[in-house]
C-alpha cells in the first residue's frame, strides 16, 4: 500500500511568516505552493519550490481567489472567465519558475473558497479544470474525495487524485465542514490519527454528526498553517510506516 501526504506551503508574505515549512517539508511527499493571490510572493514562491527539491518534495500550484486579505477563505463570484484566467494566471507563474529550476509541477490543487466552491458546483470546477488542461494536460489535479472536482476533471481528461483531510471535520455529504463552525479544525494529534488509522481499515471517516462516509483516498492533506502542523504531520509520517504504508507522490503512483 502507498498514498501521498501533501501540505499547503509557501504561505507567507513578505515579511509575515506563516507556518514551518521548512520542517513540515521533510515528512511530506507533496506540497501545494500558494501563488500569490490567497497568500505568497514570487519570492516565496520559488525558494519553497527550491526547499521541495531539496527535500525530493513534488511541487503543486495551489490557486485561490484574489483575496489577500481574507487568505482565500472567502467565497467570491466570478465570471467563468475571470474563473479560468484567475487560475491560468496563478499556475502558470509557478509553473514557470518550477521550470526556470529545472524540474517540472506535479499537480494542480485549489485553495480555500475556491476549493470549497467547486466541491460542490461542478460547472464551475469543469471551467477550472478546462484552464488547468489548457496550461498543461499532464497535471494531475487534486480534490475533494469523489466530489465534484474530481468528475468535473476527470471528464477533461485530466489525472486525477482524491483528496482526505487529517485536520478537518467532514459533513455528511462529504463536503468540509465550514471553518465558522467550531469543531471544524482538528487539533489534536491523537484524534487525527484515529482518523487517519480508520480511513486505513474501512476507507471511511466519521462525519461531525457521527454517520459514516466512504472515501477512497489518493492522498492526505495537513494544513501548513495549522498550529501543531509539524507534530502532526511527523507523528503522520511516522504512523503510516508503522503500518506498512509506503509514502509516495502522486506522479510516483501512476494515477
Amino acid at each position: 500500500m502507498f498514498i501521498d501526504l501533501n501540505s499547503d506551503l509557501g504561505e507567507s508574505f513578505g515579511n509575515y511568516k506563516i507556518g514551518d515549512d521548512a520542517e513540515v517539508m521533510k515528512y511530506i511527499t507533496s506540497a501545494n505552493i500558494a501563488c500569490g493571490f490567497h497568500a505568497g510572493d514570487p519570492l516565496i514562491i520559488e525558494k519553497t519550490i527550491k526547499l521541495a527539491m531539496e527535500n525530493n518534495v513534488a511541487p503543486g500550484a495551489h490557486p485561490g481567489y484574489p483575496d489577500l486579505v481574507g487568505f482565500g477563505r472567502r467565497s467570491l463570484k466570478l465570471s467563468d472567465e475571470e474563473l479560468s484566467s484567475t487560475i491560468k494566471y496563478q499556475v502558470g507563474a509557478v509553473k514557470a519558475i518550477t521550470e526556470s529550476l529545472g524540474i517540472k509541477l506535479q499537480h494542480v490543487k485549489l485553495h480555500g473558497a475556491m476549493y470549497n466552491d467547486m466541491a460542490f458546483n461542478y460547472n464551475k470546477a469543469k471551467v477550472a479544470a478546462e484552464a488547468i488542461v489548457r496550461i498543461d494536460p499532464d497535471l494531475i489535479f487534486v480534490g475533494l474525495a469523489g466530489s465534484e472536482m474530481i468528475k468535473a476533471a476527470e471528464d477533461t481528461g485530466l489525472k486525477t487524485a482524491n483528496e482526505f483531510f487529517a485536520d478537518r471535520a467532514y459533513n455528511d455529504n462529504g463536503t468540509l465542514v465550514s471553518r465558522s463552525i467550531e469543531g471544524s479544525v482538528i487539533h489534536d494529534t491523537e484524534v487525527c490519527l484515529n482518523r487517519i488509522e480508520k480511513l486505513i481499515k474501512s476507507n471511511s471517516v466519521l462525519s461531525i454528526n457521527k454517520k459514516e462516509i466512504k472515501i477512497i483516498a489518493d492522498t492526505i492533506c495537513v494544513h501548513g498553517d495549522n498550529e501543531n502542523a509539524v507534530d502532526f504531520v511527523k507523528n503522520l509520517n511516522r504512523f503510516l510506516n508503522d503500518k506498512g504504508i509506503e509514502l509516495r507522490n502522486l506522479k510516483d503512483q501512476n494515477l
